[in-house]
C-alpha cells in the first residue's frame, strides 16, 4: 500500500487544486434537494451523463415526491430505461418518496442515518446529499475517490469506508467542504484508471504514485 503523504503535503495537494478549480462543482444535475436526492440514487453504477440525460425530462415535470408518486412506477421506468439496473432504481425512487411524504413531511432529512434508512440510499449517496444540499464535510468515497487516495497517498485505505475515515482526518478543514469534488473531478479527468494524465497533473509532484506517464 502507497505511504500515505504528510499532512503538510495533504495541505499542499488541496490548496493546488484549489487554486486551479477554486469552486468545483459535482455534473449531475437537479433541482432542488428532493431532485439532487433521485439523481445520486440514479447515478449508483451510471455515468451522469447518462443519468442526466434521462432525468433531464423527468425533472422538467417531477420535482417533488407526491409529484413522483402521481407519476408511478411503471411511467417512472419508461423515463429511466436507458440506466442500469432501472427497475430497481424506481422501486427504489418510489419507495423513498413514500417515505419522505410519512415521516419527513416530503423533505430532504439533514440526518445520514435518517438518509441510509431511505430505499436505495447507502453511505455514499447520503455522504453526497448532504454535501451538496447542505454544505456539509463530507466525503462519498467512490471508485474515483478510493482510487486517488491510494495511488497518490492521501489517504491510502484497503476500502471505501477507511479511505473516507482517513480523508476525514487528513484533510485540512479549510478543504473539508470541496474536497469531494476536486477528488472526483481529478479522478475522472486526470488521475484516470488506465491512462492517468500525469504530464499535465497539476499534483504532479507531491503525488507518491511510482509508475507517472510521459505523455503517452
Amino acid at each position: 500500500m502507497t505511504r500515505q503523504l504528510s499532512r503538510a503535503k495533504v495541505t499542499e495537494f488541496f490548496a493546488t487544486l484549489a487554486a486551479t478549480t477554486p469552486e468545483p462543482k459535482g455534473e449531475l444535475q437537479y433541482v432542488n434537494h428532493y431532485t439532487l436526492l433521485v439523481a445520486v440514487v440514479l447515478s449508483a453504477q451510471a455515468t451522469d451523463i447518462g443519468v442526466n440525460k434521462a432525468t433531464g425530462p423527468l425533472f422538467s415535470k417531477i420535482q417533488s415526491p407526491q409529484q413522483m408518486l402521481n407519476l408511478g412506477e411503471k411511467e417512472l421506468v419508461g423515463y429511466i430505461k436507458s440506466i442500469g439496473l432501472y427497475r430497481t432504481k424506481a422501486k427504489n425512487v418510489i419507495g423513498l418518496s413514500q417515505l419522505l411524504l410519512e415521516r419527513h413531511g416530503g423533505e430532504v432529512p439533514r440526518s445520514r442515518d435518517e438518509l441510509v434508512a431511505l430505499p436505495g440510499v447507502g453511505r455514499k449517496t447520503a455522504n453526497v446529499v448532504l454535501n451538496i444540499a447542505f454544505g456539509e464535510p463530507t466525503i462519498a468515497v467512490d471508485t474515483h475517490l478510493f482510487r486517488v487516495s491510494n495511488r497518490t497517498g492521501i489517504a491510502p485505505g484497503s476500502t471505501p469506508l477507511a479511505v473516507e475515515k482517513k480523508l476525514l482526518k487528513a484533510v485540512p478543514d479549510d478543504f473539508m467542504r470541496h474536497a469531494h469534488h476536486w477528488l472526483i473531478l481529478h479522478g475522472r479527468y486526470v488521475c484516470t484508471a488506465r491512462k492517468p494524465k500525469c504530464d499535465t497533473c497539476v499534483v504532479r509532484q507531491i503525488c507518491r504514485f511510482t509508475d507517472k506517464t510521459e505523455g503517452r
